[in-house]
């Protein structure tokens, strides 16, 4: 099963079923849904497959293939995964059936195509599994643009309150991002001996002066996408413009092309420049986790809520890439895949909640888990998991990089570790608002709020509390497919953890 082309083949698929999907008529709606929904999982299966097929303690980079595209500018269809790009492959495969099945309503409120709207999601899972399986630089670049056509359709057609104008300034904003990247990748062929090939590319030595400029072109397109402070205010309007479905991709795995693209790109390719800006990109990571936190605790829309507190998740991303450290760098890849799944919870169930009331406001519930006390339960659960309760699976991942970095950069850990106590802050406010406390008389008069979790619904949840609590308490499987590319990015970098210092051994031994 080695020989076989898993990465080109989990690219095309989707894209294969989101063309059967759009071509259904628009009167078989439900068809359309059990098409996509049963694509899904035929991707998810085979990712599965791949991820038994990985030798953990193998070759660095696996499943590589790679076909002629345009062979005087040297550019291929060349794919290769890591275990960086394996453990988020899995998280595509996993969240996409998932939000499908969530999504199931959210699009016949629009008086759009229903097939049109589950092929974008299709189209987007083909988007994001070539940017993460990509190993030619212009390729992943094509698939970094071409990622945000199914997104802007499904928060401009599909969305909510003032959709048009968060689908425009999240274009906008990524586009720019894009253009800045552009330039590098430009830069690049022409400094790296004119080809793409990141093997190849990451044995170039380049001039300070240009590997510092380059290395600036990738990281503010990857700022732009996390997004990091201070480029991060279209996320909250992006999400919450978004159907709940599609913000639970965009936050939980379409960001994660930000920090992955600094982990494959930015610190192998320019090791020197990364070392240089490294003081720099932590202060922007520890402003994000505090401001971020504090303007989520004073947010009244539950979806924009939901989007400051990733923003602050994300520097605690960006913490542990920064740091330079082994622990630091697993635990922010780990905190890549428990964001995605905690966060990815989140969303789902606030749609969920919002489905029911028809307002995303805080202010229009109060007393809600009287009435529908399993999703104010799964709320409260999904809650927990985002401020990293121990015992859930981003607990882990957020001890990982406050451990790693504060070995290296003990102000930037103090100040981070701020972040944890604000997260307790805007979670409980927003649970206590929501669903405990008084009952709101106006619910009582609303049938959705009469509705508690559905079969379908719990289909939903329960795979990714599931997950959250398995790797919360046994993350192995997933650290020692992550392990390895960390090590081998670090060597890029020419950075080694710190040995223990003589105090810390005979604090040990006693």
């Amino acid at each position: 099963m080695s020989d076989f082309p898993f990465l080109s083949v989990l690219t095309v698929a989707p894209l294969v079923g989101a063309v059967v999907v759009a071509l259904l008529p628009r009167s078989r709606p439900t068809l359309a849904k059990q098409v996509a929904f049963g694509w899904s999982l035929l991707v998810l299966a085979l990712s599965v497959v791949m991820w038994v097929t990985f030798q953990v303690g193998g070759d660095r980079f696996q499943f590589r293939e790679s076909y002629p595209w345009i062979p005087n500018w040297g550019v291929n269809f060349t794919f290769a995964a890591d275990g960086i790009a394996l453990v988020m492959l899995m998280l595509i495969a996993v969240l996409v059936p998932l939000v499908i099945l969530a999504s199931w309503h959210d699009a016949e409120s629009s008086k759009r195509s229903i097939p049109v709207y589950f092929a974008l999601l299709l189209v987007l899972e083909c988007t994001m599994i070539g940017v993460f399986a990509a190993a030619d630089v212009f390729l992943f670049y094509v698939f970094f643009e071409v990622m945000l056509v199914p997104m802007y359709f499904l928060i401009g057609s599909y969305g909510g309150h003032q959709r048009q104008y968060a689908a425009v300034k999240f274009f906008l904003y990524s586009l720019v991002g894009g253009l800045f990247m552009l330039a590098a990748v430009i830069g690049l062929w022409v400094v790296g001996g004119k080809t793409f090939d990141w093997v190849a590319l990451s044995q170039v030595d380049i001039s300070t002066g240009a590997e510092r400029w380059l290395f600036l072109g990738f990281f503010v397109a990857f700022a732009i996408k996390a997004p990091f402070f201070p480029f991060h205010t279209w996320l909250p309007d992006a999400g919450g413009a978004a159907p709940a479905g599609a913000a639970a991709l965009l936050v939980g795995v379409l960001d994660k092309v930000g920090t992955f693209g600094i982990l494959r790109y930015c610190l192998p390719l320019f090791p020197d420049a990364a070392q240089w800006f490294a003081p720099w990109a932590l202060a922007l990571a520890v402003i994000g986790i505090i401001y971020a936190a504090l303007l989520a605790v004073g947010q009244n829309d539950l979806k924009r809520l939901v989007s400051y507190t990733s923003i602050a998740h994300f520097g605690f991303i960006g913490v542990g890439i920064f740091a330079f450290t082994t622990q630091a760098g697993t635990g922010a890849v780990l905190y890549m895949v428990n964001h995605g799944l905690a966060t990815g919870l989140l969303f789902l169930v606030v749609g969920m909640l919002i489905a029911r009331r028809g307002s995303a406001l805080v202010s229009d519930f109060g007393g809600a888990g009287k009435l529908v006390p399993v999703l104010a339960g799964v709320l409260f659960f999904a809650g927990l998991a985002s401020l990293a309760l121990p015992g859930t699976a981003p607990f882990v991942s957020e001890f990982l990089v406050l451990i790693g970095t504060f070995t290296v950069n003990k102000p930037v850990a103090v100040i981070a570790t701020l972040g944890i106590i604000l997260a307790a802050a805007y979670v409980l406010w927003m649970v206590q608002r929501t669903t405990q406390g008084t009952l709101n008389p106006a619910l009582t008069e609303i049938d959705g709020m009469k509705r508690d979790l559905n079969l379908r619904e719990k289909v939903v949840v329960a795979p990714l509390i599931a997950l959250i609590l398995v790797l919360g308490f046994y993350p192995k499987p997933v650290t020692d497919v992550i392990n390895p590319a960390i090590q081998a990015t670090m060597q890029d970098v020419g950075r080694t953890d710190p040995a223990p210092s003589v105090d810390t051994v005979q604090e040990a031994s006693r």
